[in-house]
């Protein structure tokens, strides 16, 4: 807090009493104007506060969504690719079973 100090022509017109009850005054009104910019500096803070933090929500639904998209396309893949790897290994067995009988078949005669 500031230190108020009338000026000796101010003091010795006013009085002692009232050129200390005049400093309390400005004290007080300073108190009050400081009182009255934190509460706006407050107001303000919260209202950017819900605006910004409304803003983090949607982004992060929004991520949600994307997320989303991209496991189901990631599903959609791994789904195709097992199918085509399934194709591939009964093509490889079908190929072994093949050439196992065609070598029995080679060792038998």
């Amino acid at each position: 807090m500031a230190v108020i100090t009338i000026p000796r022509s101010i003091r010795e017109r006013l009085g002692d009493a009232a050129s200390e009850d005049f400093a309390g005054l400005i004290n007080d009104i300073d108190l009050g104007a400081r009182k009255d910019a934190i509460a706006i500096a407050e107001e303000r803070f919260e209202r950017r506060l819900v605006e910004e933090s409304g803003k983090l929500r949607l982004e992060i639904e929004k991520l949600r969504t994307e997320t989303r998209l991209e496991i189901e396309k990631v599903r959609t893949e791994v789904e195709k690719s097992g199918k085509e790897n399934i194709k591939w290994m009964f093509l490889f067995w079908v190929g072994q079973i093949a050439a196992v009988a065609a070598l029995l078949k080679f060792f038998i005669k």
